[in-house]
C-alpha cells in the first residue's frame, strides 16, 4: 500500500490473511471472555468508544504529522476535489443506499426478511448513507498516499456539511419527522478525531523541526511511525469485533444478508467519485481520499441516531452496527483498488 511507510511488507504481503485473523480473533474474544468487551464498551462518551478513539488517534498521527498548514491555505486554489467529494457525498451517496437497500430487503431477499425487519435494516442503511467518513478517511488518504493538508480540508468541510445536510435528508428518505442529532457526539467525534491529532501534529512538527531541522523530520522522525496506522487498524478490528461478537454470533444470517448491500453501495459509491476525480483531472494523491470519505461511513453517528430513533435492540441498529463491522476489511480492499489504479488516474490527469 502506497504512503504506508518503510518496514511494512509482511504486513502488506499478508494484509487480507491478518484482518481474518483479527477478525475472528475478536470474535472469539467477545464469546471466550466475555468480560473484556464488556469492560471496554463501558468505556465511552457522548456514544464514541474511548478505547476507538485512542486506537484511531494512532493511525491518524502518522498523517497529522505531514500536514503543513500553508499547504491547508493552498488548497482552495484548487477546490475541483472538493467539489467532487461534496457532490458524491450529499448529491450521490444518500440516495444510492436507499436505492440499493430497498432493492435488497424488499424485493431480493423479501423470501428470508419479515416486512418489518425490512424496514428497521433499511433504516440503518439510510442513517449510514447520510453520514460520510470523518476520522478514518486519514487512515485511507494515509494508505494511498493522499495529499494531508486536502485530506483535512476535504474532511473539515465535509463535517460541516453533515450540520446542516444529515437531518433533513433522514427525514426525507425516511418519513421520519423531528430526526434526533447527536450534538454531543459529532462534537466530540470532531474535537477528537480531526481538531486534536491536527493540534498535536503541527505542535510536534513544530518542535522536532525547531530542534533537529526540516530534513531530520521528514526522513527521520516522520519513517518511525510508518507501522503505526496498519497496526492500529488490525487492533482496532479486533476491538470491533469482541464488541460485536455475541450480534454476529446470534444473528449470522441476517449479518449477512444486512451486509451485502452495504458492501456493494461502499464500492459503487467509491467507483463514482474515483472516476469523476479522474474526470475533473484531480492527481492521485486528492482523487483517492475523494473516493475514500464518501465510501466509509460516519459509524459513531449513524449509531448513536438508530439508537435515539429505533431502540438500542432495534433492526435499524443492528444494521448500522453491520456497517462498522464491514468498514475496515471493505476500505481495505479500496485501498488496494485505489493503489493499483494509481496510474490510470495520472493518465487521465496527463490528458
Amino acid at each position: 500500500m502506497g504512503g504506508s511507510g518503510a518496514g511494512m511488507g509482511a504486513f502488506e504481503r499478508y494484509l487480507t490473511l491478518w484482518v481474518l485473523i483479527c477478525m475472528a480473533a475478536g470474535v472469539a474474544i467477545g464469546a471466550l471472555l466475555p468480560a473484556v468487551p464488556e469492560a471496554l464498551g463501558r468505556m465511552e462518551a457522548a456514544g464514541v468508544s474511548i478505547p476507538i478513539a485512542a486506537l484511531i488517534w494512532v493511525m491518524i498521527y502518522p498523517m497529522m504529522l505531514k500536514v503543513d498548514f500553508g499547504s491547508v491555505a493552498r488548497v482552495w486554489r484548487s477546490p475541483r476535489g472538493l467539489f467532487v467529494t461534496w457532490a458524491v457525498n450529499w448529491l450521490v451517496k444518500p440516495f444510492t443506499m436507499f436505492g440499493i437497500a430497498c432493492l435488497f430487503f424488499y424485493v431480493l431477499f423479501e423470501p428470508l426478511i419479515p416486512p418489518d425487519l425490512a424496514r428497521g435494516y433499511l433504516a440503518g442503511a439510510v442513517l449510514l448513507g447520510a453520514a460520510p467518513c470523518t476520522a478514518m478517511v486519514f487512515v485511507w488518504s494515509r494508505l494511498t498516499g493522499g495529499d494531508p493538508a486536502y485530506t483535512v480540508v476535504q474532511v473539515a468541510t465535509n463535517d460541516l456539511i453533515i450540520l446542516a445536510a444529515f437531518a433533513p435528508i433522514v427525514a426525507l428518505l425516511l418519513g421520519v419527522g423531528d430526526v434526533p442529532i447527536p450534538w454531543d457526539t459529532l462534537v466530540l467525534s470532531v474535537a477528537l478525531f480531526v481538531a486534536a491529532p491536527l493540534a498535536g501534529g503541527a505542535a510536534t512538527r513544530r518542535i522536532v523541526v525547531g530542534r533537529r531541522g526540516e530534513e531530520y523530520f521528514r526522513d527521520g522522525f516522520v519513517p518511525r511511525f510508518g507501522n503505526a496506522t496498519i497496526a492500529g487498524l488490525l487492533l482496532t478490528l479486533v476491538l470491533i469485533f469482541s464488541l460485536q461478537g455475541d450480534v454476529i454470533l446470534e444473528n449470522p444470517l441476517h449479518i449477512c444478508l444486512i451486509a451485502a448491500p452495504l458492501v456493494i453501495q461502499t464500492f459503487l459509491v467509491f467507483s463514482i467519485a474515483y472516476a469523476a476525480s479522474r474526470a475533473a483531472r484531480l492527481p492521485h494523491s486528492i482523487a483517492a481520499p475523494a473516493g475514500m470519505i464518501g465510501a466509509s461511513n460516519f459509524f459513531e453517528l449513524a449509531v448513536a441516531v438508530a439508537i435515539a430513533l429505533f431502540g438500542a435492540q432495534s433492526p435499524a441498529a443492528l444494521a448500522a452496527t453491520v456497517g462498522v463491522l464491514v468498514e475496515v476489511p471493505v476500505m481495505l480492499a479500496l485501498v488496494r483498488i485505489a493503489n493499483g489504479t494509481k496510474g490510470w488516474i495520472e493518465r487521465g490527469e496527463a490528458g
